[in-house]
Parts: C-alpha cells; structure tokens; sequence
C-alpha cells in the first residue's frame, strides 16, 4: 500500500489512510505527510465466518461506513481504494455515499465457497474498477462471478518491489546461526499461518535430513494474535522429526534481504493459493533459486525449470525430491538465481507497478 501512495502523491493526488490500528504501517504514514484515521474496519477474517462472528462483523461493517462516510463529506473524498477484500466497509461507503470506488484484490478464497460467491458479486457490483495482483487471481473471480455481460473491470497489475534495496554484498546468517560455508542453507519466510505451510516445510525438511546431513533449515515469520498456538505446534513437531538442531526459526525479521542472502535455495511451501507472494520476488531479487508449491502467484512468477521449481502442496516426499535437486547441484542453483534476477527486471518493476496504478486512479477520477 505504501508503493500505491508513492505512486499517487507522486501524481499530486493528496492521501488520507484509514487503519483498523496503530502499527509500523502508520510511522511510515506519517513520514509521506498522509492523514491518518485509526478506526474500527470491520476486517473478515476466517475466525469471524460463525453465527456469533458475522453478527459482530455485521455491527462492525454498519459503523465503519456511517464513519467513512462522515469523512467523505467532511474531507470531500472522491475516491475510495480497498487494499484488500477483507475490509468490505470502503466499498459500501463508496456506494451510498456515490464515490468512485477502487479495490485491490490480493486474495484467492478456495472456502466457504458460499462467502467466495458474496465476494464476488461486491467486487462486480461495488468496484469501478478492480484490481488483481496476478493471472490466476483474476481467472479465479472471473470464473467465481461467471460473468454474462462484457464488462470487465477486473485488471491484472503485478507487484513490483525496490530493487535498490536488495544490494546486499554479504550476509551475517552463517554466522548467527553457526554455519560454515560446507553447509547448504534451504529457507522459507512467511506470516505463521495454517495455510502458510510452516508445517509441510518441516515435512520436507525431515524428508531431507535422511539424505543430507549438512543442510540447515531456516524459518522466519511471526503469527497473528491469537494464533500463538501454532508456533506451539510447530515446536512438537520440530521435535517430533527430531530436527532440533538444523532447524532454526528465527521469528520476525526486518532483515530479510540479508538472510536471503544467506540462503541457497529459497522455499515457498503454501498449502493454500498465495495470490502474488513478494516473497518470492525477494527472493529472485537476491538471485536465489525459488521451490513454490504449483498454485496462484507463483506459477506465473516461478519458471518451472529455469528458476526454480513448482511443487505438489500436498505430498512432502515429491516436493522435497526438487529441493534435493539443487542442494546436490549448486551450478543450477547459480543459474536458477540468475534466470529469476532477469526475470524479475523484465515483468515485476516497481516503475511498472507504480505507473500502472497511477494510470488506474486516473481513469477512475471524476473529471
């Protein structure tokens, strides 16, 4: 959201910014002059989809656009922007208060399909225009929606990320964890989520261990409040495999073009569809070779034998057998990394990204 500020101010638009809480995310605000409202948004989320939870979010949702719209007549907005499906409350507001509204999709819900369909109708009904972060998350609300008229406002705009900030030389994870240059280092970094795959890399991670006694695995990623369980869960099974002294989590980092770095292979191990993971593109753009289960963002962004590979989310053993594949070859593993460097100079820029939102806001502005 921060790269669709600097696109916007950067066109003399003026952005004010409303969060559900104070955060990392409003110091950055503050540094680009925006005006903050911190506020209830009435946020979906999986543990809301109940009898009990809706009818809290259905109360939550009602407050939140009587406030937006008190700030649309008061700050005379002209257009809404949603980053992202979870928060419903700016659509709605668009609607009844008759602003142009702008959503960015950045999700690919597989269930409850019911919820899916609902989704998919606000997007079609209450966007002027609609934004998805990658091909398959475009083709899933299209065929969500199964659209009968011609209209299409669903447009596809990758991310792109700031390659300056991915000139690191060396990195310091070898030696805070201990390891020499003898020893391969396999990585993954992702919100601690039940979808994000912790679990299913620690699968691979055991598979691996019987056959490489000299790779070490790397975790990074901290969890939501109120899902502290799963880093519980993770520990047992960390011990279950019997991988406590290869496998390292290192929890949340903000380090983390110099931990990948530090990795030889890159792992991407979601067990659901991760609409446009920036992750991987981190990852290309530290040259490191990129193993990404075979569904949304990163079939497009991965190319399946040249920088990297597509792996089942379901089945440890296959999975781990393309890990394995360049652990052993580390030729392949330079030319993987480079390959997705080139990639991701030529489709996911952030000049490009940039442009592309500007030229979207554009035409949605009231002229």
């Amino acid at each position: 959201m921060l790269y669709v500020i600097d696109a916007l101010q950067s066109k003399g638009h003026v952005c004010q910014v409303c969060v559900p809480n104070e955060g990392p995310l409003v110091s950055e605000l503050r540094k680009r002059k925006c005006k903050i409202q911190t506020m209830e948004l009435g946020i979906i989320r999986r543990k809301y989809l109940n009898f009990f939870g809706l009818s809290n979010r259905i109360y939550a949702l009602v407050w939140s656009i009587l406030k937006l719209g008190k700030i649309i007549r008061e700050d005379k907005i002209d257009v809404i922007y949603s980053n992202t499906l979870a928060v419903l409350c700016g659509a709605f507001a668009a609607k009844f208060f008759q602003k142009k509204h702008i959503w960015h999709i950045h999700e690919i819900i597989d269930s409850p399909k019911i919820f899916a369909l609902f989704l998919s109708v606000l997007i079609q009904h209450l966007s002027d225009s609609a934004i998805a972060v990658s091909t398959p998350v475009k083709k899933y609300w299209d065929t969500i929606y199964k659209r009968k008229s011609e209209k299409d406002i669903i447009k596809i705009i990758h991310n792109g990320i700031p390659l300056e900030d991915f000139d690191v030389s060396r990195s310091s994870l070898r030696e805070e964890i201990g390891c020499d240059d003898r020893c391969t280092i396999v990585g993954m970094i992702g919100r601690v989520h039940h979808w994000k795959g912790q679990d299913y890399f620690l699968k691979m991670a055991n598979k691996i261990h019987q056959d490489f006694e000299n790779v070490r695995f790397i975790m990074v990623g901290d969890t939501f409040s109120g899902y502290e369980y799963l880093y519980e869960n993770l520990s047992k099974l960390i011990q279950g495999f019997g991988l406590e002294n290869v496998v390292y989590d290192l929890g949340y980092r903000r380090d983390i073009p110099n931990l990948l770095k530090g990795f030889d292979v890159f792992v991407l191990p979601s067990t659901l569809p991760d609409p446009l993971p920036t992750v991987v593109l981190e990852a290309m753009a530290m040259q490191v070779p990129v193993v990404a289960t075979a569904h949304g963002g990163a079939l497009e962004m991965v190319e399946h034998g040249k920088t990297g590979y597509h792996i089942p989310w379901d089945n440890a053993k296959a999975g781990s057998v393309y890990i394995e594949k360049l652990i052993s070859d580390k030729k392949k593993r330079v030319e993987f990394g480079n390959r997705g460097r080139r990639r991701l100079e030529t489709f996911f820029t952030l000049d490009a990204f940039k442009k592309n939102i500007s030229a979207v806001v554009s035409n949605v502005v009231p002229s």
